[in-house]
């Protein structure tokens, strides 16, 4: 244990400041629930009054005007949808926001879909309403930020109030009739690639128990905070075979959905897959998320092999991931141009992890090389 630290008077907080933290609030012991229990109005006027949001000419109605609901003109084209909602891992809000849309916007790239719109879903911590204000405002130019550089439209959306700050989105997408990508093209011969490495989840939750190094974490959040946009685009220009983005059920998860949905099976190199700084050692001491005993007993039987528990790293192949990176089948002649591209364009990290093959046992699909 670290001893005590005796806290300098010149360190401690005004009293003043924390009496304005308090003001309008300590009073308030019951918060209501429903609509009653929503940010007031001239707060959320005032964020919103501060924000420069992306216009798109097919957003034919968003916040701009007093409307119900948002209206889109997809013309012609597919809407794509998909939703996705985090509680804060972060005391930084506006950081939190960015990696919140980085997370949802990424079911679209991996749905090769152009992203169009995004409504957000808002939980404040319960405060009071010049601390609401503050948090509001970094969230949402922490959002906007985010989307207007993926070319995104926020046209609405909902805030309440809650025990603990949380962000979700529903995002639009836009297809052509023959531009969707699905997980169950892989082929016979692929080679499956990843562009970012694994290890927030472990990472995350060391950082929860205050047992992860701060230049880790600082190196996972610019993980996090990268978009796929870029990564997604590369693999659609190698015409990658099927493609998905690796979350909540941890690389093994989404890498069995692609391969049952393509009925094909696959040779796995654990020692190539990329990992974050600090997670392998973290992983070794026992550090796990809570949701990696649920995604161990979704994926492991699908393993045809006996020894895979003995792979240094095997326990970070079920870490959840917070805004992960893409997982491609791209042909192996076209791969080596792939991973030059995406290497040059910032996922320093990409890397061939495995091959696919032809499906023998449909019931253990992924063969640990």
């Amino acid at each position: 244990r670290l001893p005590a630290k005796k806290i300098m008077a010149a360190q401690t907080i005004a009293p003043v400041l924390l009496r304005e933290e308090d003001e309008d609030f300590s009073d308030k012991k019951i918060r209501c629930a429903g609509c009653g229990g929503k940010i007031a109005g001239d707060i959320l006027s005032q964020v919103l009054a501060g924000l420069e949001i992306h216009q798109r000419a097919d957003q034919l109605s968003g916040l701009e005007t007093p409307d119900d609901a948002a209206i889109i003109d997809p013309a012609g084209q597919r809407l794509a949808q998909s939703v996705d909602q985090l509680r804060s891992m972060l005391d930084d809000p506006y950081v939190f926001a960015q990696i919140a849309a980085n997370h949802a916007l990424s079911d679209l790239y991996a749905m090769g879909a152009e992203p169009q719109s995004a409504m957000a879903l808002i939980t404040l911590p319960y405060a009071a309403d010049r601390i609401q204000r503050r948090e509001l405002a970094q969230l949402m130019h922490g959002c906007v930020d985010t989307l207007n550089q993926a070319g995104c439209t926020l046209s609405g959306g909902h805030t309440s109030e809650g025990a603990e700050l949380g962000l979700g989105f529903v995002v639009n997408g836009l297809l052509t009739t023959a531009g969707a990508l699905h997980k169950d093209g892989l082929r016979d011969g692929d080679l499956l690639i990843l562009s970012k490495p694994l290890g927030s989840g472990v990472l995350l939750a060391a950082d929860m128990q205050a047992r992860a190094k701060g230049t880790d974490i600082q190196a996972c959040i610019k993980q996090m905070q990268q978009s796929n946009r870029v990564a997604a685009d590369i693999f659609k220009q190698y015409k990658t075979s099927a493609m998905t983005d690796i979350t909540g059920f941890g690389l093994l998860g989404h890498l069995l959905e692609m391969l049952s949905a393509s009925d094909v099976s696959c040779e796995l190199e654990v020692e190539k897959i990329p990992l974050m700084s600090g997670a392998l050692e973290l992983s070794r001491q026992g550090i796990r998320s809570t949701l990696f005993p649920k995604n161990l007993r979704f994926a492991e039987t699908s393993i045809d092999a006996g020894h895979w528990r003995k792979v240094s790293a095997h326990e970070l192949l079920f870490d959840p991931q917070t805004s992960g990176g893409l997982l491609a089948g791209i042909s192996e002649t076209d791969s080596p141009d792939c991973l030059a591209a995406l290497q040059q364009a910032g996922y320093s990290a990409a890397t061939v992890i495995g091959k696919v093959t032809t499906c023998k046992k449909p019931a253990s699909r992924i063969n640990i090389a």
